[in-house]
């Protein structure tokens, strides 16, 4: 396993769900203190400052650290788990998957349950169970015995989906791609800067609590004061049955995608054709997708002060909101290389030429 796999593989597995993000900065801050300054905002984001050849413009790589996954709300006097949503669930998804349960005495495995359906009436056998019908059976037999393995109201639970390559080895499955996909890059980018000349200030930023409301890219922009936005996420994957190319266009390993419109920016249009542009030039190819339905960290970064020329870069994934997603190596290592030559471009005049 190279270098890269490994971190990917890393940085996959550590859990970090919504405002449980510590495990995944101290990860981050390990791997990058070498490169670059590292600080936090009072949320928890943390802040890899890399300093080019100008101390200005300030260009802002964002990546959110934190994955879905839920919050222990109550224990049943049964011992079984209620739970609260952290991030936005198909309720499809979710049953029969194991998760852990983080407490203060240890990790637990458990598996999200419901009544089977072999006891159920023939019509509400055809009813979707929904997240309030289901439960996170961890063995215990009581309220009491929950509690003694640990268990408290506000406990973070994560989907358990260990790191994995495929049959074909440039596929990857793993949890939380959304959106560690995004912290990787930019932890890649600054490394690869640190023997290059680049004309201006790149920060590298893992937000926190993007999946609840881009809440760590409002005070993390307030800290950089951007001159310019990247946020680098994933997008959706629509290769495979029942999808058709105008819902969702992106495949895996045809190379990163430009998003053009999401829930929460339309990208600043003469950066957007910088990146084509510059993507055409390092002849590295890049798709282009839409996603109406969902809104990212740049939804921020773009309102910040008088306005911030922002984009989203997509590296494209299978499976989002789900237990395990799937991307393809060559559109993670062509993301790296399209966002470091972007970077090497943006300096103080072409950057000022975006708003005039």
């Amino acid at each position: 396993m190279d270098q890269r796999l490994a971190m990917l593989k890393e940085i996959t597995d550590i859990h970090g769900v919504p405002g449980h993000e510590r495990a995944v900065s101290a990860y981050i801050e390990e791997q990058m203190k070498a490169y670059c300054q590292v600080d936090r905002d009072n949320l928890g984001s943390i802040i890899c400052k890399k300093t080019g050849t100008a101390e200005e413009p300030r260009v802002m790589l964002a990546g959110h650290m934190d994955e879905i996954g839920f919050m222990v709300k109550l224990v049943t006097k049964e011992g079984f788990i209620k739970f609260q949503p952290l991030g936005g669930w198909w309720d499809q998804v979710l049953l029969a998957q194991r998760v852990i349960v983080k407490t203060h005495k240890g990790d637990l495995p458990g598996i999200i349950g419901s009544k089977p359906p072999h006891i159920l009436p023939a019509e509400e056998r055809k009813k979707i169970v929904t997240k309030d019908d289901m439960f996170i059976d961890i063995g215990a037999g009581s309220k009491e015995e929950a509690e003694e393995f640990g268990v408290r109201p506000g406990d973070p639970v994560v989907p358990f989906s260990p790191f994995q390559t495929m049959a074909n080895e440039k596929l990857l499955m793993a949890k939380a791609w959304d959106d560690r996909i995004g912290c990787a890059l930019f932890m890649d980018v600054i490394r690869e800067l640190d023997t290059e000349d680049h004309p201006n200030q790149v920060f590298g930023v893992g937000t926190v609590q993007e999946e609840v409301g881009l809440r760590g890219a409002t005070t993390s922009v307030e800290c950089v004061k951007p001159h310019v936005g990247l946020a680098l996420e994933v997008s959706i994957a629509g290769d495979m049955p029942g999808i058709s190319e105008d819902k969702a266009p992106d495949k895996l390993g045809k190379g990163p995608s430009i998003i053009l419109y999401d829930g929460s920016m339309i990208p600043n249009v003469k950066l957007r054709d910088l990146a084509i542009s510059t993507a055409k030039d390092e002849d590295i190819p890049i798709q282009f997708t839409l996603m109406p339905g969902g809104g990212t960290d740049a939804g921020r970064i773009h309102t910040y002060s008088r306005g911030v020329p922002s984009l989203v870069i997509g590296v494209p994934t299978r499976y989002i909101h789900s237990h395990t997603g799937i991307l393809h190596r060559d559109d993670y290592d062509s993301t790296v290389r399209l966002i470091k030559a972007l970077i090497k471009r943006l300096d103080a005049d072409t950057i000022a030429s975006l708003v005039r």
